[in-house]
């Protein structure tokens, strides 16, 4: 039978060799796996294609099917510049994946104001017609919601 000094220096030793175990281990977050990409191409699709999304509330959603291929290509560029500007001294991947997520945002981003911009162009109203700045149309003194806010609503 063990006494209580035994079993101590027994938990110490496990505690000890588990924490050997921890230093020894090095874990780094680039490059992410394939199911962590499409993990993220599928939070994309999401908030471009949700109603319930900032960017869409101010932008106007995306249909699922051009959300889901725009976010392939957000998300593969982003992959693709991070990785060429990856110099090597980063250890863990932090900053690559900074590089990374701040790629995603900016291309998203120019992806949902250049739909803005086309969709606003598209319903633009005769030359008589003014746009004010909250997306709403003039014409004749009755106002109508453009497309990008309607879906706002």
């Amino acid at each position: 039978m063990e006494g209580p000094d035994s079993t101590a220096a027994t938990k110490s030793h496990q505690v000890g060799d588990t924490s050997a175990k921890l230093n020894n281990l090095t874990h780094r977050i680039w490059p992410p796996t394939q199911r962590t990409r499409d993990a993220v191409i599928n939070r994309l699709i999401e908030t471009l294609s949700s109603s319930q999304s900032l960017i869409s509330k101010r932008y106007g959603t995306i249909p699922k099917e051009e959300a889901s291929a725009a976010a392939v290509s957000i998300e593969q560029e982003a992959f693709s510049l991070a990785g060429a500007s990856f110099s090597g001294e980063d250890d863990n991947g932090m900053e690559i994946l900074q590089v990374y997520s701040k790629e995603m945002s900016k291309r998203m981003l120019d992806t949902v104001k250049a739909r803005a911009a086309s969709t606003t162009s598209t319903a633009a109203p005769s030359d008589s017609a003014q746009v004010d700045s909250n997306n709403a149309v003039s014409a004749g003194g009755e106002e109508f919601i453009s497309s990008s806010t309607k879906a706002e609503a």
